[in-house]
């Protein structure tokens, strides 16, 4: 099973510049050894299950909400049963193969 998760989560009672709240879930992201991929608008994210990925979220959102009182998030998610970890760069990589032979 993979699981990818694209999620964006900041405070908006925060100001202008929310970067130091980002900070603190990517921090927890990287130190929670899973494949992730921090993106100018978003984190993308993928776990062998649907728990482990929900308790990313769940993490994220607590270590906003003790000092936040308004928390933002997006979320989407491509749950794929009979694929296996590593899709978020196969996804990739079969598009950048592709390029080339739109224009054929």
């Amino acid at each position: 099973m993979s699981v990818l998760v694209n999620f964006a989560m900041f405070p908006t009672d925060k100001g202008d510049s929310v970067s130091l709240y980002v900070s603190r879930i990517l921090d927890m992201v990287r130190s929670s050894n899973i494949n992730y991929k921090l993106t100018p608008m978003s984190t993308v994210i993928e776990t062998e299950t649907l728990p482990e990925a929900l308790e990313i979220i769940q993490k994220a959102y607590d270590l906003l909400a003790c000092d936040c009182q308004r928390v933002y998030s997006s979320i989407t998610m491509d749950i794929q049963t009979n694929k296996s970890m590593g899709r978020m760069e196969g996804k990739v990589k079969s598009i950048e193969s592709k390029i080339g032979e739109v224009r054929k």
